[in-house]
């Protein structure tokens, strides 16, 4: 019906201006970067060694470690975990950048992505509750 049309169109609005890094919701951090180095990716990414360490069970955050000293921390395992299409993005975007030192720029476009990924599980969840046909 037109009420869940509108509904829909704006979630979906949302959605797009979160995925565009447009919203301002991305400019509120919801982790950090605590330690300071030389910036640079040497953790690799494996199965056996997947990079994020739940730190805290109660709010599913953890760090996600790029070297041995230094990572992000408060993420959520939801943006961790987080699959678009066939990948992971907060796994892949740190894989690509795998032997690169994160400039100061990197590291707070890792956190809006974190953002992102984040409200969208939100969103997705928002969406899943309108209940589009009744039977």
């Amino acid at each position: 019906d037109q009420e869940k049309f509108w509904q829909l169109v704006k979630l979906g609005g949302e959605l797009r201006q979160i995925h565009l890094l447009e919203s301002p919701v991305v400019e509120d951090f919801i982790t950090s970067y605590p330690v300071g180095g030389d910036n640079k990716i040497v953790r690799k990414i494996t199965k056996t060694s997947p990079g994020f360490e739940l730190t805290n069970e109660e709010e599913n955050t953890g760090k996600v470690w790029i070297n041995d000293s230094q990572y992000f921390d408060n993420v959520p395992e939801v943006a961790w975990d987080f699959y678009i299409g066939g990948y992971q993005p907060a796994q892949k975007w740190l894989k690509d950048r795998k032997d690169r030192k994160l400039t100061f720029e990197d590291i707070l476009h890792y956190q809006k992505i974190i953002v992102a990924l984040t409200e969208t599980d939100k969103l997705m969840k928002e969406i899943d509750r309108i209940e589009l046909f009744k039977s």
